[in-house]
């Protein structure tokens, strides 16, 4: 695409709408962040770019980026045609990651948190970018130590991919039910499942769950309103859990935690193709949703941040409570048709336990924190596909 960020605002919206009406529809990449660990301590470690260093002139390279701080690193699939190449590339990324990291003497962890590394301690790496977003952003930029799971789905049509970002709106909280994996942050047993979550997304602003928009002329004037007051001065200051993206015409699930488990990495990107897919076609046939108030979606959230896959949402159309796997399941039934077209159906699974229930249950039995977390590191490898 280019380096959109050199664009004028205006060059910049008019990029954005000429790519969506020109588009593939169910392109697929997945970005997973990792916490970059000292291997004898497992606190954070500022070396990032050693590793971006070591990355030049291998396979890695062009997909290995640097995420805010230091003590992070991004991989990521890059395009992908079909969701079975998107999941072939995240064994192979993760592979190169591990062996490029071991080269170096460096561990790795994907949970939401670390458990009790000091934001005091972690250093905002040196671009553009983030040297404006410190500037900024202050505190705010400076406690966000945490790390997720990104999709990006392919959607043709600037109208179409803001009615699907509008619809996807309501799953959030199924979503991150499922991804949570950060119970443990300063320390302590937060009590909640997603710590990661209430960090990002209660202090970002633009971030959450987004208001719906009026087909593309409502979230282009929105846009514009925040370029002309200089609220923003690039369009990756919308931090949205799920967002139009303007330099790619996808739109970008961001509501996860990072996943431990490479397998339940893979479900997690395979349900959040499916169900955009899932949400296209529904907006295509005219099929009834409902676009769901902004207040009654955080009530789920919060049930998803504080008790995550171990306990109940509401069904915010007849007011019915029932547990969050069965919220799952149901999401998975419906999705599952052009799950099987597209060919992603194989991925699809819920975890008997996901990553936050495992580590609470680890807690509960005593286990220390160093030892909790140093399971997660070992079951981050990529030992399946």
């Amino acid at each position: 695409m280019g380096d959109t960020q050199r664009l004028t605002p205006d060059e910049q919206i008019q990029f954005a709408f000429a790519a969506y009406e020109s588009g593939r529809d169910f392109t697929v990449a997945v970005e997973e962040e990792f916490a970059i660990l000292e291997p004898e301590t497992l606190e954070l470690a500022n070396r990032f770019e050693e590793l971006q260093a070591a990355a030049q002139g291998g396979p890695l390279a062009e997909h290995l980026v640097g995420e805010l701080i230091a003590s992070e690193v991004e991989v990521r699939t890059g395009r992908c045609e079909s969701f079975a190449e998107a999941a072939a590339r995240m064994v192979e990324r993760r592979s190169q990651l591990y062996e490029l990291a071991q080269s170096l003497d460096i561990a790795l962890a994907a949970t939401g948190t670390h458990p009790w590394s000091r934001w005091q301690d972690q250093r905002i790496i040196d671009t553009p970018h983030y040297r404006r977003n410190d500037e900024l952003l202050q505190y705010v930029v400076w406690r966000n130590n945490t790390f997720g799971l990104h999709v990006h789905v392919g959607i043709r049509g600037s109208d179409r991919a803001i009615a699907v970002c509008n619809l996807l709106r309501n799953y959030l909280p199924e979503l991150l039910a499922f991804s949570a994996s950060s119970p443990f942050v300063e320390g302590v047993n937060s009590g909640l499942h997603s710590a990661r979550t209430e960090i990002f997304t209660r202090m970002f602003p633009r971030c959450g769950v987004p208001d719906a928009y009026d087909g593309w002329a409502g979230f282009e004037q929105y846009v514009r309103f925040l370029y002309d007051t200089r609220s923003i001065d690039e369009h990756t200051q919308m931090w949205w859990s799920v967002r139009p993206h303007l330099a790619f015409p996808t739109v970008e699930m961001r509501i996860c935690d990072a996943q431990p488990d490479l397998g339940e990495a893979q479900s997690l990107a395979a349900l959040i193709y499916a169900l955009t897919a899932r949400v296209a076609r529904a907006y295509d046939e005219r099929e009834p949703i409902v676009l769901l108030p902004h207040r009654l979606i955080e009530e789920n959230l919060w049930r998803a941040i504080r008790y995550g896959l171990s306990g109940e949402l509401i069904d915010l159309t007849t007011g019915a409570v029932s547990p969050a796997r069965a919220h799952l399941e149901r999401l998975i039934d419906w999705v599952l048709p052009v799950a099987e077209e597209l060919g992603a159906a194989s991925w699809l699974a819920i975890p008997s336990s996901n990553a936050a229930v495992r580590l609470a249950l680890r807690h509960d039995q005593r286990a220390s924190l160093p030892e909790i977390y140093a399971e997660q590191i070992t079951a981050g490898e990529p030992v399946r596909g």
